[in-house]
């Protein structure tokens, strides 16, 4: 067999990259580290004293059952809540962010994309120059590895929000969101192909007819293994959980680009990268709408013209070009939204000045830490939905037999599973090593002939629009939010 190829040698030299490099260097950390992002530093009870005119005391203590003295009472005393105070700030250093919130998950998440990326372009360099022959592409299995760990990081941060009795909005938000996600799905799903590229017709024809071409050389029944309404149900429950994980995300990118356009008011080349960044996955959505985009490049011929102005394959490879490049743009931004939420804190202090009463100096001080207390958590909502698109978009290429540079590959079902070895069919001697690796191959033979390359042009195609198109419908939700309900804005 030829799956201990080039492929598992890439892998293996990657994991051993991932062990020695680990240690000493992480992406993830550089990317928080590493940008001049300045956190506002809460102030201390002496410097509140101060501000507010009220004499410092000596701090209370509290004697145990012994008679000793136990644990020195919180200092705690009445502020006005319009104090005026200036925060100091600091920049942003490694010893400050490996204490935050789900750090572990972020520094391992971001870590194995990167390391995903590679294995992947150093992939695609060698099938460009030597074509797979019956090799596993495990870049595949990588992407499919870092989608699993994203979906289980959005949960366990989506599932923060069902915790406790202050969540209440935030899980209304979260439920709702996934009804109106349904809805839309639905809606999406009996559009037209010709309207709409979704490719999940095609993508079901092509399975129905390979499946039951399988069944009957398996002596069951030949209708097929689904009805076409279940499919696409299970497909718009997907969606719903997609829409889900996204809202918040969605809705944290819409605020952090409100404060970052109002924090670069007076640097207009800033100030049009962040409104590129909101606008360009919108207009991204627009290239799977058939005619506004393949019909008319690929298929209408103007006047003066012999031949469309692009080839469907070149149109294809510019699609996924645009979609690498819309990511990679938003990422290379991601500095600037985040320091635009990390001076959320000096914000809140100017609006409370514009409030009366008192509040305790614990409560001050915890509205500010809370703003870096978050910084992982809102750097993993604003990177993960980018990277499940990025990861798709691979994903819908490779397996889609797709080209870069606009032609098809020769190798259109052979991206996941390898051919039959001879020698595993022809053994006789019973060895249960060449038969468990011939019985390995047939199955894998099999799901190749049954998942075609047009099913997962349909599958990972509609993944990657719906994707963008759950993110950028909830970033737009938020800006909606923002312009009108929320003050100074």
């Amino acid at each position: 067999m030829a799956i201990l190829g080039a492929q598992i040698v890439i892998t293996l030299v990657m994991v051993s990259v991932i062990q020695k490099l680990a240690p000493h260097f992480s992406f993830a950390r550089w990317l928080l580290c590493s940008n001049n992002l300045v956190r506002f530093l809460y102030p201390t009870n002496d410097e509140l004293r101060a501000a507010a005119g009220i004499p410092k005391d000596k701090p209370k203590t509290k004697k145990g059952k012994d008679g000793e003295n136990g644990k020195i009472v919180l200092d705690t005393f009445k502020i006005p809540r319009n104090i005026d105070i200036q925060l100091e700030f600091s920049k942003v250093t490694p010893q400050d962010v490996v204490h935050l919130r789900y750090y572990t998950e972020y520094q391992w998440l971001v870590d194995f994309a990167l390391y995903t990326a590679v294995v992947y372009i150093i992939t695609e360099i060698y099938t460009y120059f030597f074509p797979l022959q019956g090799e596993v592409n495990l870049s595949i299995l990588w992407c499919l590895l870092f989608h699993s760990f994203a979906l289980k990081t959005l949960f366990s941060i989506t599932t923060e929000y069902f915790r406790g009795s202050e969540s209440i909005g935030e899980r209304s938000t979260v439920i709702v969101s996934a009804f109106a996600f349904l809805l839309i799905s639905m809606m999406i799903l009996i559009i037209d192909e010709s309207k709409l590229d979704s490719g999940l017709e095609t993508a079901y024809s092509s399975f129905n007819s390979s499946a039951s071409v399988f069944l009957e050389n398996q002596g069951l029944p030949s209708d097929g293994p689904a009805s076409k309404i279940i499919l696409k149900f299970v497909i718009a429950v997907w969606c719903a959980l997609i829409g889900a994980f996204f809202v918040f995300p969605g809705l944290r990118a819409a605020q952090m680009h409100c404060d970052a356009l109002r924090f670069y008011d007076d640097r207009h080349l800033i100030q049009l990268l962040l409104n590129l960044s909101f606008v360009l996955p919108g207009l991204l959505l627009l290239f799977w709408v058939k005619p506004l985009s393949s019909d008319y490049l690929s298929k209408r011929v103007f006047s003066g013209m012999t031949e469309p102005l692009i080839r469907l394959e070149s149109f294809e490879s510019i699609r996924l070009i645009v979609v690498v490049g819309v990511i990679f743009h938003r990422i290379m931004i991601m500095p600037l939204f985040l320091q635009a939420y990390l001076n959320l804190a000096h914000r809140k202090v100017e609006d409370q000045k514009k409030e009366v009463g008192k509040m305790t100096n614990i409560e001050f001080q915890k509205k500010i830490a809370a703003v870096f207390y978050y910084l992982v958590v809102v750097a993993l909502q604003y990177l993960i939905p980018l990277l499940m698109c990025l990861y798709f978009a691979f994903m819908y290429k490779t397996l889609g037999d797709y080209s870069w540079l606009g032609t098809h590959s020769l190798n259109a079902t052979e991206h996941l599973t390898p051919p039959a070895s001879p020698a595993a069919s022809q053994s006789e001697d019973g060895d249960s090593i060449l038969q468990s690796a011939h019985q390995f191959s047939l199955a894998l033979n099999s799901l190749k002939d049954v998942l075609t390359a047009e099913v997962h042009r349909g599958l990972f195609g509609f993944a990657t629009w719906w994707s963008i198109f759950a993110l950028f419908t909830s970033s737009c939700l938020g800006l909606i939010y923002q312009s009108y309900f929320v003050k100074g804005y």
